[in-house]
């Protein structure tokens, strides 16, 4: 999974997030200090600009103003590419190797500063687990003869709909077109014939590098990109049109955000930031995160780098919830308790050579996944079990949704338990992953807004949780090979288990 996994945890406000909505910066009371490093009418020495280009976010103070901070950034070798007033970050590149310590100097302006890769700038993954399986001619035609009236003609192996009734929820209610939810991933094909009909390119964008692009067709996957957001989409809320195959929300509106890099398909954080800030002023209701933000797994806050990636796009999902957006995002497809005491990556940073570290996620966190406020997904098999690949946490999965699973076979023409839904270039086909079971509680979360109209993130978010079907602890639980074990690692408290947080998602309650 290169980046498609989430929790939950409570974290302290950062001293940046006391600033207000709009961020109307104060006259700094350091506005006349000189540059680091030097003394007042001197000449600050030129910096090193011989090392590699990077890309930085730097949080500004609630005093820090957005000229003072172009002013430091050029005065230590940078550019700046753009600047979020709204939130106080700014993005900027730079070739001098000690750009950033030489901006955390300056502590009047800046709160903390990181780069957010360790590659060097290039001319993002996902939490999908295994690869995708095309739906042939054959397979499509046998689902179709099966069909039954008022069914999509693939429905018949949508196992993933009726596992959280939305086939009857279709039945009372589709979604109003007035409720949007924006794929924050690698791109939708917006030209496919079950995504076209729901498609707002008006609210769409590619955001890779950290500027919004919203020219037609930027929001499109790149031509070697991932298949990765359409499939997501479509499970959200491919229309109910006679072709392929239906969404939980098929009566909303779609919108697509970019941020994965081309070739590579990495999420960094100037795109994740612009992509959220994007959502927040375009009216979006829920943004489905299925991705954690690269370079790091885990984003620890005793290092300077990381912990500046952690502000800057907690920054941004709070702006975006202040604005009424609801933000979904998956556990990820480690198999991991989010909610141990340690955890040991060995996937970071995935930019360049990855080295083996322990952390507590409990202070290193998965973006965006472990924000507060965002809502955090497993996944589950047609048996209603967790899938085998995903990551779980007592207290830090909210609630869970189909996601697949091999070993989970159900009772369809192709009994196949993964998810099935679009790919690019008009086709259909089968993927299976944390980052499958969050657009299923993106689609339930818009058909609630559809509902409540005039609902908060807080109480979309509470409403998931009340609705949901309680789940306990299961006795057995399948592993990677197929076996059925011991569901040992499961946990309760509270109402709520580590498998599946306050249970599986409902898309009848919700139109109920």
């Amino acid at each position: 999974m290169a980046h498609l996994g989430s929790g939950r945890r409570r974290l302290a406000v950062p001293v940046g997030l006391a600033l207000t909505a709009s961020l109307a910066f104060l006259p700094s009371v350091a506005a006349s200090a000189a540059p680091v490093g030097t003394t007042a009418g001197a000449t600050a020495a030129k910096p090193d600009t011989t090392g590699p280009k990077l890309s930085y976010v730097a949080n500004l103070t609630a005093y820090g103003t957005a000229k003072q901070a172009k002013e430091a950034i050029e005065a230590a070798g940078g550019t700046v590419v753009t600047a979020y007033d709204q939130i106080g970050v700014v993005v900027a590149h730079s070739q001098n190797p000690e750009f950033a310590k030489t901006l955390r100097a300056q502590r009047n302006l800046f709160v903390s500063v990181g780069a957010t890769r360790t590659a060097p700038l290039k001319t993002v993954q996902t939490t999908d687990e295994g690869t995708t399986q095309k739906l042939g001619a054959a397979d499509a035609a046998k689902a179709a003869a099966l069909a039954t009236e008022g069914q999509e003609p693939l429905e018949p192996n949508q196992w993933d709909l009726r596992a959280i009734k939305a086939d009857e929820a279709h039945k009372i209610n589709d979604g109003s077109p007035d409720v949007t939810v924006g794929v924050i991933d690698t791109g939708v094909d917006d030209t496919h014939p079950d995504l076209a009909p729901n498609f707002a390119a008006d609210k769409s964008a590619n955001c890779v590098g950290g500027v919004a692009d919203t020219s037609a067709g930027a929001w499109r996957p790149y031509a070697d990109g991932s298949d990765h957001g359409t499939h997501v989409a479509g499970t959200i809320a491919a229309a109910r049109n006679g072709i392929g195959v239906s969404g939980v929300a098929p009566g909303v509106k779609l919108a697509a955000v970019k941020v994965s890099e081309p070739g590579t398909s990495l999420f960094f954080t100037e795109a994740v930031v612009c992509g959220f800030v994007f959502a927040a002023e375009h009216g979006i209701d829920v943004t489905n995160n299925s991705y954690y933000v690269d370079p790091w797994y885990f984003n620890c806050k005793n290092d300077d780098d990381q912990k500046a990636l952690v502000e800057a796009i907690t920054r941004a999902t709070r702006y975006a919830e202040r604005k009424g957006t609801l933000n979904v995002a998956s556990a990820g497809n480690s198999n991991w308790d989010l909610s141990a005491d340690s955890i040991e990556d060995t996937t970071s940073p995935d930019d360049g050579t990855p080295v083996t570290r322990t952390i507590n996620p409990h202070e290193c966190l998965d973006l965006p996944t472990q924000l507060p406020g965002v809502v955090t997904v497993s996944a589950t098999g047609d048996k209603g079990f967790r899938s085998y690949y995903s990551s779980y946490g007592l207290g830090v999965v909210d609630v869970a949704g189909p996601g697949g699973d091999k070993w989970q076979v159900p009772a369809t023409p192709d009994a196949n338990g993964r998810v099935l839904s679009t790919l690019p270039g008009g086709g259909w086909g089968y993927k299976q992953g944390t980052s499958m079971a969050a657009p299923h509680v993106s689609g339930v979360a818009a058909l609630l807004k559809s509902a409540h109209p005039k609902a908060t993130p807080a109480q979309l978010q509470r409403m998931l949780k009340e609705q949901a079907t309680k789940a306990t602890c299961p006795t057995q639980v399948y592993d990677a090979t197929g076996k059925l074990i011991d569901a040992t690692t499961c946990q309760s408290k509270w109402g709520q288990t580590g498998y599946y947080g306050y249970g599986i998602v409902d898309a009848l309650k919700a139109v109920k």
